[in-house]
This record gives structure tokens, C-alpha cells and sequence, in this order.
């Protein structure tokens, strides 16, 4: 018998929707289960993301949980249509399942905000400086992942080049812009690039210079994806194991107040690209 592929994170976060609007109802799995006619089992493989649901049965849960919000009922309602398949799903299972989900979390996000401190951030990446961040990874990657990895980093940039590109603020520190990774010919192509994409309407790239000193989130690359309701942005991080998720909202709250030190403290989007020229013209 086929295994059931992992959910996603879309698909878990959908359920962590479903079980928190129950749960804010005061209501059991078992009251769930009897308004849609199903065992308590599906309904906790539902509300953990294992299995699907279908907009119907939001709606009867959203409406027997006294929930009148009806941008966010419509926002896990569009979660739930399994007809749209995007792109990213022709990498499963052949690249690590956390690629795909931050794939799919900055597609369908409202706005982006992210800070960096040691890499470029990916949406702004040119190929070679991608293949160079990838290639140092340890235990080393096999070639043909490499490869993957870098192709699917460049379409993941179609966000920012559709006809309705996200909205996108990068916080990058000046050493992210001073590591050479693939060497000074490349690190200075990627840095006329970024000057290049910031001019952009709908990118914002501002640069923490070194002078500002301590700063919050030191060592950690975060991104910050706004949903289509405040009650559905997401916070994913990067660790040495993998990109982590997280949407309490004592964690949305937490770096919520990072983006805005960041935006408090980085140079202006014209001192950023000053900043940018003469570093490159150093190299």
C-alpha cells in the first residue's frame, strides 16, 4: 500500500488553523467529527495536516465555531483548494521537502520582509553566487543536487518577477555583502545586481552597516511572509538542519519587532546602493 506523502507546511498550517479555531470555540475533536460526519480520527489527521478538507467543510466548521472573520475563513478556504498545484511540486521528492515549503510560503504570501547577516538573500541571488553557497555545504552535495538546488533557488525569484510581484524588503548586513563567496568576479556581479534589482518598485534593499554593532537575531537568517490575514503570517528560519516555521504569536510578535529595528537602523535604499557600488568597486 502507496505511503500518504508528508503535508506540507501549508497544509499543517492549515490544520494548526482549523484545531485553533476550535479550540478558541471551546469545542472537542469529537463535536468536530459529528458536524462533518466523520470519525475523531480524520478530524485530528485533518487539523494536523496529514489529511485534507475541502471548503464546504471549513465553512461548516468556521460557522458552528462562531467564527465571523470572513477574510481569514476565506484565506484557509483558498488553502484548502487542492486544484492549484505550483511549481515547486515537481521537485518533491528529490529535493528537500523545506525548499519546497519556502517556495510555496513566498508565493502565496502578502509581503516579505528578511534579514541577513552572512548570505545574500535567495530571491536576490544570481546563479554562480548560489551554486558557490551551495557547493560549500558539509557533507558535500553531489553535483546534480547542486545544480537542483540552484535552479530552484532562480525560479523561486518569479515572485518578484511576475505581473504582481510580492513585495519584498531585504535587510542585509554589510558582511553579507563582503563575503566572497565564488570569488571577487562573482561577488561583484552579485552586487551590481542587487543595485540593480533594488531600483525595482516593489524592492526595498536596505544595508546594516558594521558601525551600527549589536543587533538583533545575530547569527540567524529570518523571513518574515505576511499572510492574507494577519492571523496567517509566518515566520520561517534558517538553521545548520534545515529552514523551521513558526506562527504563535508570541513568535510573530518577537520578530515582528526585529523587521522594525532592522527598518530603524539600515541605511536608506539610496545609502544601501552607494554602499553597494563602492564595495564592488573595490572588488
Amino acid at each position: 500500500m502507496p505511503t500518504r506523502p508528508a503535508p506540507t507546511e501549508r497544509q499543517k498550517r492549515l490544520g494548526a488553523e482549523l484545531r485553533r479555531m476550535r479550540l478558541a470555540a471551546g469545542q472537542t475533536t469529537e463535536y468536530a467529527a459529528g458536524l462533518l460526519g466523520l470519525d475523531r480520527t480524520k478530524v485530528s489527521n485533518m487539523e494536523s495536516g496529514v489529511r485534507g478538507t475541502t471548503p464546504e467543510r471549513i465553512r461548516i466548521l468556521a460557522s458552528n465555531y462562531d467564527c465571523a472573520d470572513e477574510p481569514y475563513i476565506e484565506a484557509l478556504v483558498a488553502m484548502a483548494d487542492v486544484r492549484k498545484r505550483g511549481w515547486w511540486q515537481q521537485y518533491r521528492g528529490v529535493l528537500p521537502q523545506g525548499l519546497l515549503d519556502v517556495a510555496e510560503l513566498e508565493w502565496y504570501a502578502s509581503r516579505l520582509r528578511s534579514y541577513q547577516t552572512v548570505h545574500i538573500p535567495g530571491l536576490l541571488q544570481l546563479g554562480e553566487y548560489a551554486r558557490a553557497v551551495f557547493a560549500a555545504a558539509l557533507p558535500p552535495l553531489p553535483d546534480s543536487e547542486v545544480e537542483l538546488r540552484v535552479v530552484q533557488r532562480l525560479r523561486r525569484q518569479q515572485v518578484l518577477d511576475r505581473e504582481d510581484p510580492v513585495e519584498y524588503v531585504a535587510y542585509v548586513h554589510e558582511w553579507a555583502l563582503r563575503m566572497q563567496f565564488g570569488g571577487r568576479r562573482v561577488m561583484r556581479e552579485q552586487l551590481h545586481h542587487l543595485c540593480q534589482v533594488s531600483e525595482r518598485d516593489a524592492v526595498e534593499l536596505r544595508v546594516l552597516p558594521v558601525e551600527a554593532g549589536a543587533f538583533p537575531g545575530a547569527g540567524h537568517a529570518v523571513l518574515y511572509a505576511h499572510g492574507p490575514t494577519p492571523q496567517l503570517d509566518t515566520v520561517q528560519l534558517d538553521s545548520a538542519h534545515g529552514g523551521e516555521f513558526t506562527h504563535s504569536q508570541a513568535q510573530l510578535a518577537k520578530y515582528q519587532s526585529h523587521m522594525d529595528w532592522w527598518q530603524a537602523h539600515t541605511l536608506s535604499p539610496k545609502d544601501s546602493r552607494d554602499l553597494m557600488h563602492s564595495i564592488a568597486n573595490d572588488l
